[in-house]
Order: structure tokens, then sequence, then C-alpha cells
């Protein structure tokens, strides 16, 4: 066991309802495995709701909460953790408090989809954020002069966000580092099996591909273009073109790992798309239609009502036009 730091480490976790509860856990028990790997106790926490009252993670459990929305020092680490529906949960009371912490000089850290919350506190200007790759579309929207990173985490200024998964274990292994030491971020690594730590900005670009475990080299670069040019769509000749195969081997390619056709496949990432952008941004559905390359709005509703069985509107729960 190695030697306790002369001050305590805390942090302020503040759950959104229907965090994450998995990345909520992988963090604590990180912690928690810091203070067992150490002499003593260096690191200590809190968990706060903005009422103070108990929330309900992604899995509808609750876990005690200590303190609502109460002071913080300079030396603390705030950590928002949230997860679905988070653009809802950035009530004003919460990013008047995460400004305030901000400004007392705290450090200031996003779970899963928290960068929505410190980018909406306008704490991100200049500074690469991460977030999950459900996200990072109405991010993008949301958010244009934000510069939104394509790794699983990162860390500058005190500022800290992660892309959610086991991308938090990396984040909290480096925060551990930072307050202990090494040896300590590497054991507790040991003990949560977790013997291949990523440092910081470890290439992990969230891509189609990746997602689906694609290896063939061809498609996982089709896949990609695909995912950059969603606005405007590449016709299935190019993208051929691009990666240097035929339209007959491109055809071939997506009936033997997708079992689609590249059009077809295609067009369920830009209605996907769409449905994040619907949920997750108030743009107006004209112009979701735009931004997932679709030129005439009732055109892009009867796609979308095919796909998912109900209108754009319907979807939001507003009054068809």
């Amino acid at each position: 066991m190695q030697t306790q730091p002369e001050n305590k480490k805390k942090f302020i976790f503040v759950v959104l309802p229907q965090y994450s509860a998995m990345t909520f856990a992988m963090a604590m028990e990180t912690l928690r495995l810091a203070n067992r790997m150490s002499a003593g106790t260096p690191f200590e926490w809190v968990v706060c709701s903005e009422n103070g009252e108990p929330v309900s993670d992604s899995l509808g459990a609750q876990v005690p909460i200590d303190q609502g929305l109460e002071s913080c020092g300079r030396d603390d680490t705030v950590i928002v953790c949230s997860g679905a529906n988070v653009r809802n949960n950035c009530t004003p009371a919460l990013l008047a408090w995460i400004r305030r912490a901000a400004r007392q000089g705290a450090a200031i850290g996003g779970l899963h989809t928290g960068a929505w919350v410190m980018a909406q506190a306008g704490l991100m200007d200049g500074l690469p954020v991460t977030i999950h790759w459900e996200n990072r579309n109405s991010f993008a929207e949301e958010f244009p002069d934000v510069e939104l990173s394509e790794y699983t985490y990162c860390v500058q200024n005190r500022r800290y966000s992660t892309a959610g998964g086991t991308a938090v274990i990396d984040l909290m292994l480096h925060l551990i580092s930072e307050h202990g030491s090494a040896e300590v971020a590497n054991l507790v690594a040991d003990q949560l099996m977790y013997t291949n730590i990523r440092v910081l900005q470890h290439s992990a670009r969230v891509q189609v591909a990746e997602r689906i475990g694609m290896r063939h080299p061809k498609l996982s670069e089709i896949l990609a273009l695909m995912e950059t040019n969603l606005e405007e769509p590449i016709r299935p000749a190019d993208l051929a073109k691009t990666v240097n195969i035929s339209t007959r081997q491109l055809e071939r390619l997506f009936r033997r790992y997708l079992s689609a056709t590249p059009k077809k496949y295609y067009l369920d990432m830009r209605l996907q798309r769409a449905q994040h952008l619907l949920l997750q941004t108030n743009m107006s559905v004209t112009n979701v239609s735009v931004a997932c390359g679709f030129n005439a709005s009732s055109h892009f509703s009867r796609l979308f009502r095919q796909r998912y069985g109900m209108s754009p509107h319907r979807l939001r729960g507003e009054s068809e036009i």
C-alpha cells in the first residue's frame, strides 16, 4: 500500500435524473479502490442532487443523496453524472451553481453526457470536450463553437469530460494519478482487471465501424465517410470510387457484413441522426431534415414515419402541421 497524500481530495458527484448507472458506479468504485490501495483514505466524496432529493438512475434505482447543491472549495472536483435527456435536465438552478463552482476555482468534469451541462453553462469555450457518441451530432448542432473531440476523455485547464463507458475509468485513474501517484492508479487498475490503461487522448474516435466491430478496412473507410457526410450524402458510386473498389464490390460488402444495401444503410444512419436531433435539440423539423441530407421536409417526414412508426412531430409530442 502507498502513503497517504497530505491533503484529501474531495469529489462532489452531482447526479441528474436518468444518469448513467454504469458510469457513476465505475467512478465511485475506482475511488473506493484508490482508498483501499493507499495508506489511509486520500479521497472523499459526496453525492448531490439539485434539491437534495433522490433521483432515479438509468436502471430506475436510487442511491442515497448526501446533500443539495451546496458551496464547494477551490480544491474540490465537481463531477456531473448524466445520461438520457440531458438537455431537459439543464435547469437554470443547476447551471447557475456550476458556473459559481467554476468561479470559486473548483475543477469541473462530466461523465457520459455531463459535458452538455458544462457547455450549456459556458465553461468549455476554447477547450476540447467529448461526449457519448449518441449525443455527438446534437451536441455539435447545439454548441457549434465548442471543440468536440474524437477522444474518449479530455483533460485540460481543470475541465474533464468522458464519452461514457470504460472511459470513465481512464479519467478517474488520471485524476488519482494527479493527486496521488501513478503507482496507486496502476494498483487500482489491477484490482479492476483493467490491464490496458489508456493514456490521455488515446486514439478513440467513436465511429460506426468501431461500434459494430467491423474489421474490413474498405468497409470501415466507407462507413466513416458516410458518418461524416450525413448532411450531404455521397452517392454509392462515388463512395466506391473513393476507396478504389467497384460499385458491385461495394454492394457485396454491405450484403455480406451488414445485410443491407449501401443506400438503405446510409438512409438508416441519416434517420437515426434525425431522431437524435429531434430528441436532443430545439431545431425545427425543417432544419433537422436539412441537417440530415433531405431536400424536402415532406419527404423526410414520410421516410421517418416508415422507419419509426410516427412522424417527427409526434416523436416530440407536438401537433402535426
